[in-house]
């Protein structure tokens, strides 16, 4: 939905958006995310009154308890699924993007409250970065200025953040546990033979082929899992309808408030812990907003409000008129409220639709881990992109098994839903939570509504989740435990990463080697230059690392062009091809010696496709001719230039207007250029090549075009370039050790000396992470004292 660029508020679309074309499109994304978002939320119905009447609840086992908690079910969909995301929250996207990390992102591009200070003013510019209002709302300075100036508010604000991640990844373990366990235990109802320990082998089974086909990604199975939810949803429908007319159809005077006063008054503080039951109605609600970025937000509304929420009202509403004449089937409800004629065919179907809301939780935690790494919160893992038409569907093997075996462990481990859904219900509703207080934060930030507006949402909706929370929060020795333990593990794990990362940045950024060493000593560097290209990896987006002093001072040649190449995040979900490389030189034009900014958002995925070191030398080509045809284009007063840096956009290596391109086989059989790899240097390459065919290089060779009126000075740097890509490319990288000094504290050396450390010795090295090929990678050690 279009935002109001003066209040950054859904505005209604234009007559024109609802043209058939336009209805017909989002009519199939509805279609579509019924598998995907609603997976998990419509299979609820399978644990929430086994859940809700255990424990102390048991002595209210009546007529007029029954009609409360329907009560309480039927308002809790309505506000929080109803009211706050479909009708609030899904406005907040970021260019398309939801989830905690869409919202953080927000923040960060609207006040300076990233720790990590790698941004610069080019990445203001870019086509996803702007969004919301373009005026400043003079009354909000004060506040906004009050959290960037206090870095512990910064800090909180990037725990919390994740905190609701971890909660998510909670969600990705927990999720296909009860799901499955649910589904399967219909088994047990139908088959009195059958035991726990039965059970639950069969659930551990499914569990582990559902986790084993996670490698083939979602789109291989994605085209079932609509009409499986579809049907799983017209089928409780129905057998709510039915349930209600047969058995008690003044149920539906329990839609009153007035049920809810009156099953309080009657149940006490047994009611109020009974709460955690009934906020097992919700889990599932976030991934209508985290999973925004593959649908529109007009279809997930037009799905939940017109399919999902009616069919999941009349189903409780079904099973509350069942269990208001039969109490005794409240452990079995689900299932027993099932007609004997259709029980076969409910329980295929409610198995399918518990293993479709586990993949879209397993995939939903995939994607979370994604954007943490992104964002630099956590360790580098294999990150597979499992589709090539379906962008953002991924695949990551280490995270994929570690879910497997605690999934297996808290399966095996509890054996019963009740238990796991305590742990359940605190991961969702925590949540919730946190996203309502980053909404707000929006509100005030982003939007740039009134303060007062931004608290009476918190405080509305706060008040309604907290009171849920302080009920699941006393479920915690109950098996809630569980949720609170991964999360703080995983949250840990994130911060320690990010910890490590900053200060190992704010190292670099400290010692950054002067320009002026660098003219002292003059073009040569003061070693001898051979033909060649040398990459040198950096984080550092401005200025020369340090560790490049260590290259010049251990070495006794270097390349004849130097490009320092840092690969960065930008708070965005996606940065298109064309705003991708950031060009500038560094030191003057003899030097030949140029940096390039390669930036990716939050969600792009970092594809190796054999082209990006041509795509660099063309727009080394281009910023080279830029400089001297438009030299005011390079001025700092350039909106699209940082300092001496250009926006050059990525073009396919055929469209080159700056170099002639051609392709060949063999560029070593027939080259005017000779080139400085020997024939064992050639073998090796050869070899390297034939053992990686997925990544192999495109052979192509630049030339210069015939033109008479290039400045000279340009036509030599220009040749300078193409004979230096002739002679080969080579890959720099710093092998460093970060360690902390010896006056730091004894907790910041036992978070970086051992936390940091070993997860960068477990973790995917940076040139495996860069899809570095190895054969032409060069490493020097270093250490970092932080």
């Amino acid at each position: 939905m279009p935002m109001d660029p003066s209040s950054g508020i859904s505005i209604m679309r234009s007559p024109s958006q609802f043209s058939w074309v336009n209805l017909s499109r989002n009519l199939m994304l509805a279609y579509q995310s019924l598998g995907v978002v609603y997976g998990d939320l419509s299979t609820s119905p399978l644990y929430v009154y086994q859940s809700t009447f255990i424990g102390k609840l048991q002595k209210h086992q009546n007529t007029n308890a029954v009609f409360g908690v329907f009560s309480l079910i039927f308002w809790t969909l309505t506000l929080i699924p109803l009211l706050k995301y479909v009708f609030i929250v899904l406005s907040a996207d970021d260019n398309g993007e939801g989830g905690t990390f869409a919202l953080y992102s927000l923040l960060c591009r609207h006040g300076k409250f990233s720790l990590l200070p790698n941004q610069q003013a080019a990445d203001e510019e870019l086509s996803a970065y702007r969004y919301g209002p373009s005026r400043q709302n003079p009354s909000l300075t004060p506040f906004k200025r009050f959290l960037e100036k206090h870095k512990r508010l910064r800090t909180a604000l990037l725990i919390l953040v994740l905190f609701g991640a971890c909660m998510v990844i909670g969600d990705g373990v927990i999720t296909p546990a009860i799901s499955v366990l649910s589904s399967v235990s219909g088994l047990q109802d139908a088959e009195q033979k059958l035991t726990n320990g039965e059970v639950v082998l069969l659930a551990c089974v499914v569990l582990v082929g559902l986790f084993a086909l996670q490698h083939y990604g979602t789109h291989r199975v994605a085209f079932l899992f609509a009409p499986v939810v579809i049907i799983w949803l017209l089928s409780i429908f129905s057998i709510g309808l039915y349930n209600t007319i047969y058995w008690n159809p003044k149920i539906i005077y329990a839609i009153s408030p007035h049920y809810i006063i009156k099953f309080f008054h009657e149940t006490g503080k047994d009611g109020w812990i009974s709460l955690g039951g009934i906020l097992l109605s919700i889990t599932g609600t976030e991934a209508m907003f985290a999973d925004l970025g593959h649908f529109t937000d007009f279809s997930i509304r037009l799905a939940f409000s017109f399919v999902v929420y009616p069919c999941l009202v009349v189903q409780y509403m079904g099973q509350a008129a069942f269990l208001s004449r039969n109490t005794s089937a409240i452990p079995r409800s689900f299932y027993d409220s099932i007609p004997d004629v259709v029980y076969w065919p409910v329980f295929v179907i409610a198995t399918l639709a518990a293993i479709v809301g586990s993949q879209a939780v397993i995939t939903a935690t995939f994607s979370i881990v994604k954007q943490c790494h992104s964002l630099g919160c956590f360790p580098r893992v294999k990150v597979v992109h499992t589709s090539r038409h379906i962008h953002g569907q991924i695949y990551i093997p280490e995270v994929n098994w570690i879910l497997m075996i605690i999934t297996l462990a808290i399966t095996v481990g509890f054996q019963d839903t009740t238990l796991i859904g305590n742990a359940y219900g605190l991961a969702c509703m925590t949540v919730m939570f946190i996203t309502t207080c980053l909404m707000a934060l929006v509100l005030v930030i982003v939007w740039q509504q009134n303060v007062l507006l931004a608290a009476a949402f918190l405080l509305f909706f706060g008040f309604i989740e907290g009171v849920y929370l302080s009920s699941a929060l006393m479920k915690v020795p109950q098996g809630g435990w569980v949720s609170l333990v991964l999360s703080f593990i995983f949250t840990i794990v994130m911060f320690v990463w990010h910890y490590g990362t900053r200060r190992k940045y704010n190292f670099d950024l400290h010692n950054k080697v002067p320009l002026r060493w660098l003219l002292g000593l003059g073009p040569s560097l003061g070693i001898v230059r051979v033909p060649g290209i040398g990459l040198i990896y950096s984080e550092l987006a401005t200025g020369v690392p340090s560790i490049f002093s260590h290259f010049v001072t251990n070495l006794p040649a270097f390349h004849s062009v130097l490009v320092f190449v840092c690969v960065k995040s930008v708070p965005v979900p996606y940065v298109s091809p064309e705003e991708r490389f950031l060009i500038g030189r560094i030191c003057p034009r003899p030097y030949r010696m140029y940096r390039c900014i390669v930036r990716y958002g939050y969600k792009d995925i970092q594809r190796d496709d054999g082209d990006f070191e041509n795509h660099l030398i063309q727009s080394i080509a281009e910023f080279i001719q830029m400089e001297a045809v438009e030299p005011t284009l390079l001025s700092p007063d350039s909106p699209s230039i940082d300092g001496r840096m250009a926006v050059i956009s990525m073009r396919p290596i055929q469209s080159g207007s700056c170099l002639v391109v051609s392709e060949h086989e063999d560029l070593d059989a027939n080259n005017s250029i000779r080139s400085s790899k020997s024939s064992t240097l050639q073998s090796l390459r050869s070899s390297y090549d034939d053992e990686n065919p997925n990544i192999r290089r495109r052979q192509v060779r630049f030339q210069l075009p015939p033109n008479p009126g290039m400045d000279p000075s340009v036509r030599e740097e220009l040749l300078d370039l193409i004979q230096a890509k002739e002679a080969g490319v080579a890959y720099i990288m710093g092998h460093s050790y970060v360690k902390a000094r010896k006056s730091s504290s004894f907790l910041k050396k036992l978070v970086i000396d051992i936390g940091y450390s070993f997860l960068r010795k477990n973790c995917r090295g940076p040139a495996v992470a860069l899809n570095i090929p190895h054969i032409s990678l060069i490493e020097v050690g270093m250490t970092y004292y932080v």
